[in-house]
């Protein structure tokens, strides 16, 4: 039972840079599905492991194990590293609700902040513009969604390159990129390796509404030099905003260009890549699964259940 969860502990290592090839393969929606899908996959695995660890090494000990309606301790092959292995599960499981609470309550004010700032400018449909000299755009869901820019932003771009920026946060608000960036962020507070797919998720967001804007704009380049300003303009800073609210300066930006100003046949093939992906996120699920239920039939066992 040991070594298959600490599986789901090791696994998530080798996921950031799967994901930067997988992106860098796959269509940028198709990247952004499957890496936050196996981000999310693997920091519940890696919860349930230590779960497994804090249970097992708890009801070790006489006393818990009589709290648990045991007729005699859990008994383990590797009973040397239960009880440490349970102390650092218990470490784990409290850092990570400690971080996964203090970020939602942060998330949630700067939310309630940023709609509130929306509402207080003028409104057109679904655009929102905030007077503020500091150029900044970003797409702010909610019932209804909003595409809020500052008037700084407005008076750094021309007309068509408003409306690429325009495009391409309605792109952001159409693909529901606020549930990956959120999954990403929870994810990223269950298992360090996973904080550097967050930046991932990102870039994948924003390829994937780069690509949606130069579909509606009927122009790569346009969108590309719009992106492109857009960025430069917001070097000095933008509206405090949370993290899963993306904005049209996000992620590394010369990455974004160049992916809009190549070929379109370039890209390679990339099912090697996916299948990775779904490969660790697989092994993974069935290490943890298959480690549970071993832990289960254990605690039957200790209840006396097996030998009825």
């Amino acid at each position: 039972m040991t070594a298959l969860l600490i599986l789901p502990l090791l696994v998530p290592f080798a996921l950031p840079a799967l994901a930067r090839r997988a992106l860098d393969r796959l269509a940028p929606v198709a990247a952004l599905w499957a890496v936050t899908a196996s981000a999310v996959a693997l920091a519940g695995c890696s919860l349930a492991a230590l779960g497994a660890f804090f249970l097992s090494g708890l009801l070790t000990l006489p006393f818990f194990a009589a709290l648990g309606e045991l007729v005699r301790p859990l008994h383990t092959a590797s009973e040397g590293f239960v009880l440490p292995l349970a102390a650092l599960s218990v470490g784990g499981l409290a850092v990570c609700a400690w971080t996964i609470v203090r970020s939602v309550l942060r998330q949630a004010r700067a939310f309630r902040a940023a709609r509130t700032e929306a509402g207080r400018g003028p409104a057109a449909g679904d655009l929102c513009v905030v007077d503020s000299p500091c150029p900044d755009a970003y797409a702010l869901p909610g019932r209804p969604h909003r595409i809020v820019v500052t008037t700084g932003m407005l008076r750094s771009l021309d007309g068509a390159e408003r409306e690429a920026l325009f495009a391409h946060e309605r792109a952001h608000n159409r693909g529901g990129h606020h549930f990956f960036l959120a999954a990403a962020e929870l994810a990223a507070h269950c298992h360090p390796a996973l904080r550097r797919v967050r930046d991932v998720v990102r870039l994948a967001v924003e390829r994937a509404a780069d690509e949606a804007a130069a579909s509606a704009v009927g122009d790569r380049r346009l969108t590309a030099r719009a992106i492109a300003r857009a960025a430069l303009a917001g070097q000095g800073g933008g509206v405090q905003r949370p993290v899963f609210v993306p904005g049209a300066a996000s992620g590394p930006v010369p990455q974004r260009v160049e992916a809009l100003l190549a070929p379109r046949g370039r890209r390679r093939a990339g099912t090697w890549a996916a299948v990775l992906l779904v490969a660790c996120a697989g092994l993974s699920c069935v290490a943890s699964a298959t480690g549970m239920v071993d832990f289960h039939h254990r605690v039957e066992v200790a209840q006396g259940e097996a030998e009825r």
